[in-house]
């Protein structure tokens, strides 16, 4: 019958539970099992139709059940066991106070700008690998005690949820997500009212921007939200989706993102008492706004664009995350024009006395139509990194351009290899394991695992057929509900039950969904496949996931295909797709599979991080020599499927899917099932004890976090308290220009061997004479350049060795130790030289000798 009115039942959760909504409201829970499982316990049906977010689990509760919580009385010391495990985490000195005490470098606080954050599904904000990266980056920082703010866009629909058709093609689904239900709350300005930023868009029209905070245990996240009422209905769907809309949709979530966001964490620090950050980190190029912004404000404290400039570059790193330049965006240069917004004396409106022409002169490249972010960001940025080794000399040759007259390998970028977060990713059964092969120490401190026969074979493949066990459990439960959503009858599912097989060798591959990450390489031979997946005696499964941009139809065609192989009754056993990638998901997958595949065109993948995970599940890699696996690829460790250098692409494919095919059949499948009477495969367990004790510390999100602090973070911290005392940066704006007009004069008039001749295990001198002009050895540096030479007369690798004042001051020598015999070549060169400057190569500016 039908209803005559409705009411609200509001929840209610008395005060001797609410311990549960402190912890609900600090995503610290999502990575700490105890408190994981305090929340499922409370209602495990719940749990899981809440999509495993406490917040709206806490607001669901039926009053019976809060009543049979307060009278539980274990439940109610697990409950304060967990608030004073809490309290004492986030108290507690840790490895950046300690390893800074007493320096001028525990005043580094860091600004870290990310378009999307992976915390937890729960906070659904992230599409992947970037996301799920700046998440594992901002636990890491918690973990470490590491200074990092991070900053990034609330985003009303999140990414898009991931069914398929009967017919096998991909179809995006929006869920509106209220902040009401997300572990955020609103920061408060000094009234006690919601903290709202503005930026100014064409037409002098203001967005307002209201700032929220979510927990990331010791480290705020700020997440910044157009959709409130302030705003008309044009302005408030900017955060709406991410990586959706035109490009004209995504400029106005980047000045969101870059604008609003510097202007919301300096409100924040200011109103919280806290430091203003002395370091900017842009996590790609989205946030490149924020330092226009920044400059703006300099120049409106009376500064000239170049000491703007200066202070700006000395504080700023840009990570960039792409090795191909398709990867960057890129603007037409009117619309930047537009949304820079020149005055009537040519100063940008968006950030208000910011020269525009010259803030489009920041983002050039060689096509003058557009707006290149990456360019911008790197303009901005003294310090930058790729994220792999490989990553970061392929980033090298691609912006060696920015850098002009210096060798490619002087390009100021260098790399930090990404990493995962130890706590997050480790499944549960396998965290003693780690445990003991590390000796038990603190995993976020520590750089090697010296234990690895700490484990026995026989404990650990029990431990590896569990995690295969679930995830073959887990599967089946979401292929049965995958099938159900393409509209399949119930009468017709029965063959789901019986997917998979716990004890076959099974292959995880889940990542994105784009052509250069080749997910159908391995249908290059679908019948050989099909042999290898129905071996009777020794056969091989895969699970596999991900999801395609809803843009790119090439991804989706590649997405449907295999889906339509997998769907074939002669494997539908042995090959499954699972929709709606998440981190959930990926827990399980990376745990539960043996092998993890991954096999994208060499170079084109930066660094990928699944393979990681997996690594710390004692799962093994068999990958393409690219992104993280470049640089630790050892036949030891895993298997690197041959690369194929070839012009024709279908040509490269076949080859390498061949090498894949011969791998799996000759080497991985007859080890896996080489078992011993116990059946345990000792071969096998070997490799991974090598694989996690060797890899897994160094894979670890908390190595790479204390690296970025090390390496870029510290001396960023130092480079901008030199330049924020503004006198620093106006000279050195100064110097820069002397130095510009003056350069042409500097010469090298003389070099010299003096001793004419060397022997092994000797010394050569080398002395020159150098014409400075009307600059001084006070702003250059003389270095003597050393190495062997090919036969063109090109040196090789060489090396940089710098010369001191000989005498008088136009006068350089240096003594060089000679260890081999042979013929070693050498020259001299001259850069200019501050404490405010990285690397020469930031000006172009360098001098050889002439013949």
């Amino acid at each position: 019958m039908k209803a005559y009115d409705s009411l609200e039942v509001t929840p209610l959760l008395p005060e001797s539970l609410q311990p549960l909504q402190t912890l609900a409201m600090n995503l610290r829970w999502s990575w700490r099992d105890e408190a994981h499982a305090l929340f499922r316990g409370i209602d495990p049906l719940l749990w899981r139709t809440t999509g495993h977010n406490p917040i709206t689990m806490l607001k669901s509760l039926p009053a019976s059940k809060v009543a049979e919580l307060e009278k539980d009385t274990e439940f109610l010391h697990r409950m304060q066991q967990e608030l004073e495990d809490f309290e004492a985490y986030s108290s507690l000195d840790r490895w950046f106070k300690k390893q800074t005490a007493g320096t001028e470098d525990a005043e580094t606080t860091v600004a870290y700008f990310s378009m999307e954050f992976g915390v937890h599904q729960s906070l659904p904000i992230y599409s992947g690998g970037l996301g799920v990266l700046a998440g594992d980056h901002m636990k890491s920082a918690s973990d470490l005690g590491a200074p990092v703010i991070g900053i990034g866009l609330l985003y009303t629909f999140g990414y898009f949820e991931q069914t398929l058709s009967r017919e096998g093609w991909q179809q995006e689904h929006y869920t509106e997500h209220y902040p009401e239900d997300l572990a955020v709350s609103p920061v408060l300005d000094e009234q006690g009212e919601q903290l709202h930023v503005s930026v100014t868009y064409p037409d002098r029209r203001e967005v307002q921007v209201a700032v929220w905070k979510a927990d990331i245990g010791r480290a705020p996240l700020l997440l910044l939200d157009t959709n409130i009422e302030a705003n008309p209905e044009d302005f408030r769907i900017i955060t709406d989706r991410l990586y959706g809309g035109d490009a004209e949709h995504r400029i106005k979530q980047e000045l969101v993102l870059g604008v609003a966001g510097l202007r919301a964490v300096q409100r924040f620090c200011e109103i919280d008492g806290r430091k203003q950050p002395d370091v900017i980190h842009m996590n790609e190029g989205h946030a490149g706004f924020a330092g226009i912004e920044r400059m703006g404000q300099l120049i409106r404290e009376g500064e000239s664009f170049e000491t703007a400039l200066a202070v700006v570059r000395a504080s700023t790193l840009f990570t960039t995350h792409t090795p191909v330049p398709a990867g960057i965006d890129r603007f037409d240069m009117l619309l930047a024009q537009r949304y820079l917004q020149a005055d009537e004396n040519g100063e940008s409106r968006l950030a208000p006395g910011v020269p525009v022409a010259r803030a489009l002169e920041l983002g050039a490249e060689d096509d003058p139509s557009r707006f290149n972010m990456a360019h911008l960001g790197l303009r901005l940025a003294q310090y930058a990194n790729g994220v792999a080794k490989l990553h970061g000399a392929i980033s090298r040759g691609m912006f060696k351009d920015l850098y002009p007259n210096f060798d490619e390998a002087e390009v100021p970028i260098t790399s930090i290899t990404n990493g995962v977060h130890i706590r997050t990713w480790v499944r549960g059964p396998m965290r003693s394991i780690t445990a003991a092969m590390s000796g038990n120490r603190d995993l976020t401190t520590a750089n090697h695992w010296n234990a690895p026969d700490a484990v026995g074979a026989s404990e650990l493949w029990r431990v590896r057929n569990e995690l295969r066990s679930e995830l073959v459990e887990r599967s089946r439960d979401l292929s049965l509900k995958s099938w159900e959503d393409r509209g399949a009858q119930e009468a017709e599912l029965g063959w789901t039950k019986n997917i998979l097989d716990p004890n076959a060798l099974t292959i995880g591959f889940a990542r994105r969904v784009s052509t250069y990450k080749r997910l159908t390489l391995m249908l290059q031979n679908p019948e050989r496949l099909r042999r290898i997946l129905t071996n009777p005696d020794r056969p091989v499964q895969f699970v596999i996931a991900g999801k395609a941009h809803p843009a790119d139809m090439g991804g989706k065609e590649l997405l449907q295909e295999l889906i339509r192989y997998a769907d074939d009754a002669g494997v539908r056993d042995r090959i499954i797709f699972i929709p709606d990638y998440n981190i959930s998901m990926g827990k399980f997958l990376v745990a539960g599979s043996d092998v993890w595949l991954n096999n994208p065109i060499r170079p084109q993948e930066a660094s990928g991080t699944s393979g990681m995970k997996a690594v710390m599940n004692g799962c093994l890699t068999m990958s393409i020599s690219d992104g993280w696996w470049d640089e630790f690829r050892d036949d030891e460790l895993g298997w690197t499927i041959p690369s194929a250098a070839h012009a024709d692409p279908f040509l490269r494919d076949k080859w390498e899917s061949q090498a894949l095919y011969d791998i799996l059949e000759h080497e991985i499948v007859p080890m896996f099932y080489d078992r011993d009477e116990h059946g345990v495969p000792h071969a096998w367990v070997e490799k991974i004890r090598k694989s996690m004790s060797i890899v897994g510390p160094q894979v670890a999100a908390e190595r790479m976090v204390r690296d970025y602090c090390t390496e870029l973070y510290l001396p960023a911290g130092r480079t901008s308290r030199i330049a924020n005392k503004l006198e620093n940066a106006r000279e050195y704006a100064q110097w820069q220009q002397k130095v510009a007009e003056a350069w042409s004069a500097v010469s090298i008039t003389s070099i010299r061997n003096v001793h004419g001749e060397a022997r092994a295990g000797g010394e050569v001198r080398l002395e020159a004479t150098i014409e400075l002009g009307a600059l001084t050895t006070d702003d250059v540096r003389v270095e003597a350049v050393v190495g062997v030479t090919d036969d063109y007369g090109e040196l090789i690798t060489p090396r940089l060795v710098e010369m001191a004042p000989n005498g008088s001051e136009a006068n350089f020598a240096v003594d060089l130790p000679v260890d081999k015999p042979g013929e070693i070549g050498y020259t001299i060169r001259v850069v200019p030289k501050h404490q405010l400057l990285r690397s020469p190569a930031e000006l172009g500016l360098v001098r050889f000798p002439t013949k």
